[in-house]
């Protein structure tokens, strides 16, 4: 591809992106100083390459798949945040009473609306935790919360009213026994070792051993149940206001997707070097064929997590790759700011 093709097809993609019309040559005659003939014949040419494509005979072209990926790894420049776009960023990551994990879903909700793109937020399930410790702290003598710590910094409470007569000591001596012989347990397999290890044991010792058992069973469970999937999404609709979204058939396959975890997994990144903002477009995505995604994996606290934006292949890719780029060197700033302790 010479360089006129190469700048005519970047301008085609990104004024389709703009106004998700056809381009015809007349409009491209003023920009590249060429006659309109010229200019159909090296459309003509992105065409036979399969960079371009038309919806009929009469109409302008507009990107194929290929035309997009060739765009996004060869021509495309991240663009320069607007000061809208960068204040509203700026105002989560100021806040320092939120979590670091919170500030970037709290950012992928705002991408979500000023794009009108779905995001998605995806940490380890619950299966990728190990017990840390259990805690049984009193807040009055007929009720107990019981905190689950992971390795992964993950904690759960969970508030219980105890029946009249349980013994706190005895809650606190089995919490002690549990520390002693399940720590390093994942998560979801912690219910298990408790009803086969742990209730032979205080069945002989624990006077309302039924009680007291079934207190640490509900709390892990509940852990489990709350982070069996970790998926935070926002805008889950907002997708279908694309005008790419005007079939029926095609709205209720994709919301069919977007509903089902299984699906949504996918988009989860499992590469161990992907430290890079990276684009799917289409097919590549294993998600969806008419969709890109363009998503980026983090290390918070020990925790992998990915993001991810959903959006229709004609998606603004200048402004998704740079507001997460923006939210990348927001990240990597205050990790360093709390010594990487975040």
């Amino acid at each position: 591809m010479d360089e006129r093709k190469r700048k005519l097809l970047k301008e085609i993609v990104e004024v389709y992106i703009k106004t998700v019309k056809p381009v015809g040559s007349k409009a491209l005659c003023n920009k590249f100083k060429c006659s309109s003939a010229t200019i159909r014949n090296e459309m003509a040419h992105l065409e036979e390459l399969g960079y371009l494509e038309k919806n009929h005979i009469s109409s302008g072209r507009i990107p194929s798949e290929k035309g997009y990926k060739y765009y996004v790894k060869n021509l495309m420049e991240p663009e320069k945040l607007n000061g809208k776009d960068m204040l509203k960023l700026q105002t989560i990551f100021a806040n320092h009473d939120l979590e670091l994990s919170d500030a970037i879903t709290q950012c992928m909700e705002i991408i979500s609306e000023l794009t009108n793109y779905t995001s998605v937020v995806l940490g380890n399930s619950s299966k990728d935790n190990l017990l840390l410790q259990i805690n049984i702290i009193t807040i009055s003598p007929n009720q107990v919360v019981a905190v689950v710590c992971t390795d992964k910094g993950h904690v759960e409470n969970k508030t219980f009213n105890l029946k009249e007569g349980t013994d706190l000591n005895e809650l606190i001596k089995v919490s002690e026994l549990i520390n002693k012989r399940l720590v390093g347990t994942p998560i979801d397999e912690v219910s298990e070792r408790l009803e086969l290890e742990i209730k032979p044991i205080i069945q002989k010792q624990i006077k309302q051993y039924e009680t007291i058992y079934h207190i640490f069973y509900d709390a892990f469970n509940d852990f489990v149940l709350n982070n069996s999937n970790n998926v935070h999404m926002s805008g889950r609709t907002k997708i279908f206001e694309q005008p790419e979204y005007n079939n029926v058939d095609e709205i209720k396959r994709l919301a069919n997707k977007l509903e089902d975890m299984a699906f949504i997994k996918k988009i989860e990144s499992n590469e161990a070097s992907d430290d890079e903002v990276k684009i799917y477009i289409g097919e590549e995505t294993e998600f969806d064929p008419n969709v890109t995604i363009i998503r980026k994996k983090y290390t918070i606290n020990g925790e992998e997590k990915t993001i991810a934006i959903i959006g229709p292949k004609r998606m603004d890719y200048q402004r998704i790759v740079s507001l997460l780029n923006y939210i990348d060197a927001e990240v990597d700033s205050r990790k360093e700011e709390y010594g990487n302790n975040e």
